[in-house]
Formats: C-alpha cells, sequence, structure tokens
C-alpha cells in the first residue's frame, strides 16, 4: 500500500502538466517535478500560475488542491470531481440537515466532542501545577447545557462562552511572555490569533480533504449553516479536532521557543506569520498529522489524520441510521 503525503509548495513560479508530471517552473528558472503519485493533497503558499490542463490531471488523480494568500491565509481550493457518491447518504443528509431535532442533535455532539477536548487540554496542563480547576469547572458546567439547548443560535452561544473560558487560560499555560486574552479573527491582531487563524484553516483544509474520500457531500452541515460556495461540514468536523491539531501545536511552538513575536509582521490593522514562519508551523502541523496513537476501538495504531476519516465514518453511520454518532474525544 502506498503512503500517500501532503505537499506544501511555498516556491513562486508556474505550475504545469508535462507529459505524466506535474512540473513547477520557479521564478529563478529552476524546475521542480511534483510526485504527484503519492500525493494526497496539495497546498499552494506561494504565487503560483497553472492552468486547466494541469488541473485536469490532478482532478484525475483525485488530488484536492488548496490555495492560500500572501498572507497565509485560505482562500480557496480545488475540488475534484466527486468520484465516491450515494444517492441514498446524500438524501439522508439532506433529511438531517432538514430535520430541526436531527440537526441539533447532530450540532450539539460536534459542540460536545470540542469542549471534552478542550477540558482534556486544560487538565493536562492542570497537573502540571498551572493552576486551571476554576476554569476547567466553568467550562465543565457549560458542557453540561449543551445537550439542553434548544437551537442552533443558543448552542452556538454556549459555543462562544466555553471558547472564551478557554482562552483566557492560555496565558497561565504558555511559560514564556506572551499576550493573549481574547480570540481576534478578521484580521488577526496578534502572534497567538495570527497562528489559530493560520492552523485552523489548515485542519479546515485537511477535514475537506479526507471527507472527498468519504461519501459524505461537504456542503451540507449541522452546526454551520449550510451555504452556497462554502463545504460547511469540514467546519463542523475541524470543531472537534482544533483542540488536538491547533492549539496543542500552538502550545508546543510557545513553549518550546519555536515561534515567537519576531516571526510575524504587523502593523495598525492585522498580523500575519512571515514566509519562514510558516515553513516551521506547516512542518510542525505534518508532523502532527502523522503521529499515530493506539485506537482503543480498533485495537491497532492509527495516525492523527486518520481519525478525522474515522470521523466521517461514524457520521454516516449515524445517517443511515446503523449506529449514533458519538464524536471523538481525546485520552491521552
Amino acid at each position: 500500500m502506498i503512503n500517500l503525503e501532503s505537499y506544501y509548495l511555498f516556491s513562486s513560479g508556474k505550475l504545469f502538466r508535462k507529459d505524466n508530471v506535474v512540473r513547477l517552473q520557479r521564478d529563478d528558472g529552476k524546475y521542480k517535478d511534483l510526485k504527484v503519485e503519492v500525493m494526497r493533497d496539495l497546498y499552494l503558499f506561494g504565487e503560483v500560475e497553472t492552468n486547466t490542463k494541469c488541473l485536469n490531471y490532478l482532478s484525475q488523480l483525485k488530488i484536492p488542491v488548496h490555495f492560500f494568500n500572501y498572507y497565509g491565509y485560505y482562500t480557496g481550493n480545488f475540488y475534484p470531481r466527486e468520484q465516491n457518491v450515494s444517492g441514498i447518504l446524500l438524501i439522508n443528509q439532506v433529511n438531517g440537515y432538514q430535520n430541526v431535532a436531527k440537526r441539533l442533535k447532530l450540532a450539539q455532539k460536534f459542540v460536545l466532542g470540542a469542549a471534552e477536548n478542550c477540558l482534556r487540554n486544560l487538565k493536562y496542563y492542570q497537573r502540571r501545577n498551572k493552576n486551571l480547576m476554576t476554569e476547567i469547572n466553568q467550562i465543565a458546567a457549560l458542557e453540561k447545557i449543551i445537550p439542553r439547548t434548544n437551537s442552533i443560535s443558543e448552542l452556538m452561544g454556549v459555543e462562544g462562552d466555553f471558547h472564551r473560558v478557554y482562552y483566557g487560560t492560555w496565558e497561565k499555560i504558555f511559560n514564556k511572555d506572551i499576550k493573549f486574552d481574547k480570540r481576534v479573527r478578521r484580521p488577526p491582531d496578534n502572534l497567538i490569533n495570527a497562528l489559530i487563524s493560520f492552523l485552523n484553516m489548515m485542519v479546515y483544509s485537511v477535514c475537506l480533504s479526507e471527507i472527498y474520500i468519504t461519501q459524505l457531500n461537504p456542503t451540507i452541515s449541522y452546526l454551520h449553516t449550510s451555504l452556497e460556495r462554502r463545504f460547511s461540514l469540514s467546519l463542523d468536523i475541524s470543531e472537534i479536532f482544533k483542540p488536538l491539531l491547533v492549539d496543542r501545536i500552538i502550545f508546543n511552538l510557545i513553549n518550546r521557543g519555536i515561534i515567537n513575536e519576531n516571526d510575524v509582521e504587523s502593523n495598525s490593522n492585522y498580523c500575519y506569520l512571515k514566509t519562514t514562519s510558516l515553513r516551521k508551523v506547516t512542518q510542525m502541523f505534518d508532523e502532527y498529522l502523522q503521529k499515530t496513537i493506539m485506537h482503543r476501538q480498533l485495537h491497532r495504531k492509527v495516525s492523527y489524520r486518520r481519525l478525522i476519516r474515522l470521523e466521517c465514518y461514524k457520521l454516516i453511520k449515524d445517517l443511515m441510521g446503523e449506529q449514533e454518532y458519538q464524536p471523538f474525544k481525546l485520552w491521552w
């Protein structure tokens, strides 16, 4: 079995097909052939020109392409034509969204998974004398409210409340003098918000790539509203995995001194990671995706990335009426 890899391209130039090869002609005139035979998905961070011939070839190879702009912000993707389709699953996905009770129940599960995984992170640092019991108790109390919410808007309000408490603990977790008191999104205003925004988009992209392999339709979601031009199911699933693939990476990057305030460019309106910083963050992100854990039910090692696909399969079983969906919860 071929081990597929994600490919992160930071160079600028022209990306084109040459026979059965995808080739990058860099701005300095040098060429680089991409190993498409072992490529799972492609992330473009540089200023890259391409054409339909190249995109058609990538589509034939079932390789999604994720585009990021100069500031490292996710701008869109090239999603190949779906190969794995199921009419009955699509019908059930739509019915699940239109059924108010069913949609709310699934949305609650996504938020419960996110809350539980945030708590797992805090408990880890509480055991390392970070004095987080007050916030742990606050989030645990909010977690009990989640199953009793009566609407998506009320549910998202509870989600916002526990995230405010959660983010308020981060300055205690950092062993460096880093300023971070609240989440600011558009645009990020400091190093930590820039890291969160970038890694959130990376998790969103990975979830989309994994959804593509399954028979799920990425535009039909339950916690986030299904809108045109948005693969909102990726947003739903990514909520569960952000504590593992965003927060833990940031704690490592800061506490190990891999990233610091010198790794960002900022002015009065925005803050973004330098290209050299994007490379360092992306490298750790990819290393995390390849980490393995002994799965409690499967009794074999699976990668962190594989956990995302397994989450998709669990959702499919629920929508098909085979087994009630239970969100992934960290146990380590």
